[in-house]
């Protein structure tokens, strides 16, 4: 069956124990980026070692981006765009961000907020009046931190009268999307009562920026956000629209030979998951994040703070719980702001996203600053730190391998 993106984020654990079953393949030399590859530190050497065992010399692969403090300690790819041809994998191939492009929806409402064009107050049903009754519940708020409730499209297209509408060649498009929700007569919940992360919400949510803005939603994008950081190769991906230079396309492996698998039939929504990008790129988005080139401190504060419920849960507080079909453990907290998980890592405060759709995986992660009293200058090592981790494969798990790096930089003495 084919699938979008995730809907939730995998448990580490299962990670790496999928990890664990990897065949040690033959490596390639890497492809140098922000290192000298003649005289490489302990650290890139290190780094190295995690992911130039997980490639041959023809095969999809993935690209890695680790900085600290906008500095790059890190920068190479392994592998292929393509295995039909010989176009190698760098810092300037764009991949499938699937979830991880949700910071960029989110990013997108809030700038329209800031504009005075939108509140997060609205209702739904404010925006699109033809809306079924109970949209008047859900705000703007709640599609951006998953506590809408809105039905999961990609359920809805497989009711058995929709089952055949849609093809890996005839793709949902966002108004359908909408179209499928309004046709429903209610939400799976009351409106900020539980939390379940949404596809549809987010799809929703490009829709609202379009039709406030006036501009279709990769339009906006680009004219507010990648020109402005010079994100010139990132795009929304609408075909026949526009292009991807450098594209990295998706494969699955079947036994020992890769199958493409780039698209499916929901390949073609946009607020959700229709963000192709590189490490070139989003390394400009990382340094806007820093600098708060697009929005200052204080706007950017509701996209960075936990949701937290308007009901108190069976656990006695009004702390989110991943809900029992998630492959986290049923109740454990969730820590969500607007496109981001917020939830630390080792106590090392994170803001992070994972992404997975057919044929690729991707994962980003945002380390900030322990609180004074529990920092040193040997405990904070990982404040400032990034790292971006691509893959056009479905077999390797860039969350763990992530954090595998996270854990090496946490033993290592950063070198100049």
């Amino acid at each position: 069956m084919h699938y979008k993106h995730i809907k939730i984020s995998l448990s580490v654990p299962i990670f790496i124990k999928a990890a664990a079953r990897f065949l040690v393949f033959s490596t390639i030399p890497a492809i140098a980026g922000g290192q000298d590859p003649s005289n490489p530190s302990a650290t890139v050497q290190h780094i190295d070692a995690i992911f130039s065992p997980l490639v041959t010399p023809r095969s999809p692969g993935v690209a890695v981006l680790v900085l600290k403090d906008g500095k790059r300690l890190f920068e190479r790819g392994y592998g292929l765009r393509n295995p039909h041809s010989a176009a190698k994998i760098d810092p300037r191939t764009n991949f499938r961000l699937a979830s991880c492009s949700k910071q960029f929806t989110a990013m997108a409402a809030v700038l329209l907020v800031h504009d005075g064009k939108l509140r997060y107050d609205q209702k739904l049903a404010d925006i699109f009046p033809d809306f079924p009754a109970y949209g008047r519940a859900i705000s703007i708020r709640n599609l951006l931190n998953h506590t809408g409730g809105l039905q999961d499209y990609e359920a809805l297209m497989e009711q058995p009268e929709n089952k055949r509408k849609w093809t890996d060649d005839r793709q949902i498009q966002d108004a359908e999307v909408l179209a499928l929700l309004e046709q429903t007569d209610h939400g799976m919940f009351s409106p900020g009562t539980q939390w379940y992360y949404s596809n549809s919400g987010y799809v929703v949510l490009g829709l609202v920026v379009a039709k406030v803005s006036g501009r279709p939603f990769p339009e906006f994008l680009r004219e507010r956000i990648f020109a402005p950081l010079n994100m010139h190769n990132t795009v929304a991906y609408v075909k026949g629209q526009n292009e991807i230079t450098n594209r990295a396309y998706g494969h699955t492996k079947e036994g020992h030979t890769w199958k493409q698998t780039d698209q499916s039939s929901t390949s073609a929504t946009l607020g959700d998951g229709g963000i192709y990008s590189s490490l070139e790129d989003l390394a400009k988005w990382d340094e806007a994040l820093r600098s708060n080139r697009l929005l200052s401190k204080e706007e950017m504060q509701p996209a960075l703070t936990p949701v937290t419920l308007t009901t108190t849960s069976v656990n006695g507080d009004t702390q989110p719980r991943w809900p029992a079909n998630s492959d986290r453990p049923e109740g454990t907290p969730v820590s969500y702001g607007f496109g981001w998980f917020l939830d630390p890592y080792r106590g090392h405060p994170r803001m992070w996203h994972y992404g997975e759709t057919i044929g690729f995986h991707s994962y980003i992660v945002r380390f900030g600053a322990r609180k004074p009293a529990a920092a040193s200058a040997v405990n904070d090592r990982l404040a400032g730190v990034t790292i971006i981790v691509l893959c056009n494969r479905t077999d390797i798990s860039p969350e763990s391998l992530a954090l595998q790096i996270a854990d090496l930089l946490l033993q290592t003495i950063f070198e100049n």
